[in-house]
């Protein structure tokens, strides 16, 4: 079975050094927010109505019906699936979690893929890292090499929470978040792996912390992910 790549494409001169500034923004704002932001916001509403609970925070929200909801390990699964219109980070997360855990070689190429992931980016310059989005998708010549035994993968989102420090940070200062609208959350789910003549192994843990920007007048999106997971 072949291995995706998640090592980054090179960078040099100034758009590399751009990225790296970017990513900093990013890493820094989320920082900013696990350690020294505080409380849940009275106005986190699902669907722009329903304000969100604090005290559920930790549980498992349900996925946004679409893009969690994964084909079976002979389908294909929904990896150019967009991103939904949701004001609620815990949902929001845990689709973009499956979109970035799924691909398929035999129905869309890589330049394909890249894009479908981009569509579930802010479009926010200051805040997002798409280069942290890009590192997760084979490499096209890597891609090229699964086409030619048809592979893909299927993902399914199983938990979602706020991690502790970003929750108790929050609790500390609610007005904190107001800047950027950023959040961390923390999605656990699962991946198969199959290709043409043979069926999907069995399914392998994920976890990723993920940047996810939501103001409240406008849905939900992607700022990044994190390089580590916050538990």
């Amino acid at each position: 079975m072949q291995k995706r790549s998640l090592n980054p494409p090179a960078r040099s001169g100034d758009f590399g050094g751009a990225v790296v500034r970017r990513r900093a923004l990013l890493g820094s704002i989320v920082l900013m927010l696990l350690i020294t932001c505080a409380g849940l916001l009275a106005y986190l509403t699902r669907d722009g109505r329903d304000a969100a609970n604090p005290a559920s925070t930790n549980a498992s929200s349900p996925a946004a019906p679409g893009p969690v909801a994964s084909a079976t390990p002979g389908g294909h699964p929904k990896a150019l699936a967009g991103p939904p219109s949701t004001h609620d980070p815990i949902a929001f997360a845990k689709a973009a979690a499956v979109a970035l855990w799924s691909y398929d070689t035999r129905s869309s190429s890589q330049p394909e893929l890249v894009a479908s992931l981009h569509r579930w980016l802010t479009s926010e310059g200051q805040y997002v890292d798409a280069d942290s989005i890009d590192r997760l998708a084979p490499s096209p010549v890597l891609w090229g090499r699964m086409a030619d035994s048809g592979q893909f993968a299927t993902a399914t989102a199983d938990e979602a929470h706020f991690p502790d420090r970003f929750t108790k940070a929050l609790q500390a200062d609610p007005g904190a978040i107001t800047q950027a609208y950023v959040y961390a959350v923390t999605v656990s789910g699962k991946q198969s792996i199959a290709w043409n003549g043979s069926p999907a192994g069995g399914a392998e843990d994920r976890s990723a912390t993920l940047a996810v920007q939501c103001r409240p007048d406008r849905p939900c999106a992607l700022a990044g992910v994190l390089p580590a997971v916050a538990p």
